[in-house]
Formats: structure tokens, sequence, C-alpha cells
């Protein structure tokens, strides 16, 4: 949940299942995202399925190439709206139907295409994710011409050598940088793996005005597993002149069905953490 302390709130729900099929040397998953605003109740919705081969390249390194189809579909929520051909000034009357061409044409469909790289050994990884390399059209206009822009997250967890004494204490290096168009976003920050405890920061390296902050967000974030379970919870304090938000909140859970079994080349990320 997003900015709460305003009076319009953004709800957004993830949920995935993947499997890993030994005779194809590949990992096949689902997700689904559904993004809804309260106020003007715009929606979307996307479910996309995913491939991954894993190519070893030596005893410790994997390389995992993988590609994405979507089916996305936006709602921009007009029915609460108020078109110039539904005032009769005449007839002192407001018409309950309208010919806007932008109001006939309030949902988009479109298909989504993406691609990644995964770098991975048992205890870190470093990855490159596109999205929208079709860049589809999300105009609401019939005629009109609207790509999205390609996103861009170049992402990576290293173990740091400190206090790695055993298998249950390792400190990670955690960070990710996120751009699409002419926005862009980097987290840096750390992960205790024995507690699941971690804190990054969020920043604006490329700022795009003067008054652009460079720190925007400082992020805690806490996790546990039990018995094939991961719970996880974090928190956006906002340090931007916005003020007042009431943070973002994400709450996190999944479930291991092997619970914990062994998987040949599977990558270790820490008993008690979600990469």
């Amino acid at each position: 949940q997003q900015w709460s302390g305003f009076n319009f709130n953004l709800n957004s729900q993830f949920i995935y299942f993947d499997d890993w099929y030994p005779t194809l040397n590949s990992g096949i998953g689902i997700s689904l995202i559904n993004h809804q605003e309260t106020v003007t109740n715009y929606s979307l919705k996307q479910v996309n399925l995913s491939w991954a081969y894993d190519v070893q390249i030596d005893y410790d390194w994997h390389f995992r190439p993988s590609i994405s189809v979507g089916f996305g579909f936006k709602d921009y929520g007009f029915d609460n709206l108020l078109f110039e051909d539904q005032i009769n000034v005449f007839q002192n009357i407001i018409n309950s139907n309208t010919f806007d061409p932008i109001a006939l044409n309030e949902n988009v469909r479109y298909f989504d295409f993406g691609a990644s790289f995964l770098f991975n050994n048992d205890y870190s990884w470093i990855g490159l994710t596109l999205r929208h390399l079709n860049r589809p059209n999300v105009s609401m206009v019939s005629q009109g011409d609207a790509p999205l822009d390609i996103f861009v997250s170049l992402h990576a967890s290293l173990e740091l050598p400190v206090l790695n004494y055993n298998d249950d204490n390792s400190i990670f290096l955690i960070t990710n940088f996120m751009m699409q168009g002419k926005y862009d976003r980097f987290d840096l920050g750390y992960v205790f793996d024995r507690f699941s405890v971690g804190l990054t920061a969020a920043t604006n390296p490329i700022q795009t005005s003067e008054k652009s902050h460079f720190v925007t967000s400082i992020n805690p974030v806490i996790g546990m597993a039990w018995e094939g379970f991961k719970f996880g919870y974090s928190y956006d304090f906002n340090l931007s002149r916005i003020g007042g938000d009431g943070g973002i909140s994400e709450f996190s859970i999944s479930y291991d069905f092997l619970n914990n079994k062994e998987c040949f080349g599977c990558p270790d990320w820490g008993s008690g953490y979600k990469q």
C-alpha cells in the first residue's frame, strides 16, 4: 500500500508460481500483478509467462538467460468523469451517456515482451532485466501513439567477507539500478542473513530538475523463514518535500513446496531472506 497519508491510495498485489524442470534444464514461472488507484479508479492487470535456462559456466558459476511474454489490461476508469458532450446547457441537464472518443477507449489491451540475464553462484548474483522490449502502445485514444518506454533494471547481491564464519552468518551488499525514460532510481543497502534484517536507501542519481532530491527514501527490511515459508516486510520512509504521504508498506510471503530440498545448481541466497 502506497501513500496512505493522502486522500488517495495506490494498492498493488503480486503473485507468482515457478518450478524447475531438470530434464529440460529450465525453469518456468507465471506471475500476475494487480495495481489500482482508489480515486481515479485506474487499474492495471498483467499476467506474464517466463522461461529461464541454466548454462553452467564452471563449478561455481551459472548463467541463466530468460524471456517473458505478458498480456496487460489497463482500465482508465472514466466512469466518474464528466465530458463536455454530456452537458446540455439548453435544457440545463447532464446526459448520462457520452460519445467522447477518449471515454469510448478507456480500456487498453497489449502484449508485452521482456528478457533477463543472470550470473550467479551459491551466494552471490548479478542480473540485468529488460521490460517492454516491444514498446506496447497504451494510448487511450484509438488513433493515439503512446508507446511504453523500455524499463531497465541492473541488480546484484554480493556476499561480503565479514562475519562469514559459517553458513548461518553472512552480510550481503544489495543494489538495484532502475531506469525508464527520463526517470531513474538507485537502491543500495545491506542484509544480515541470520536475522534477515536489512536497510536500503533509494536515490535519484540522474536528477531531472534542480529541485530533485538525491536521496528520496530510507527503507528498512525484515524477514524470517519457517518450515518452507518465507515472510518479509519493508517500509518506505519518504525523505522528499512531499511529506505526510504515510510511506509505503510492502508485505511478502512465499512457500517452497520442495521444502528446501537440494536442487543441483540452484543458488542458496540465505535461509531467511528472499532476494
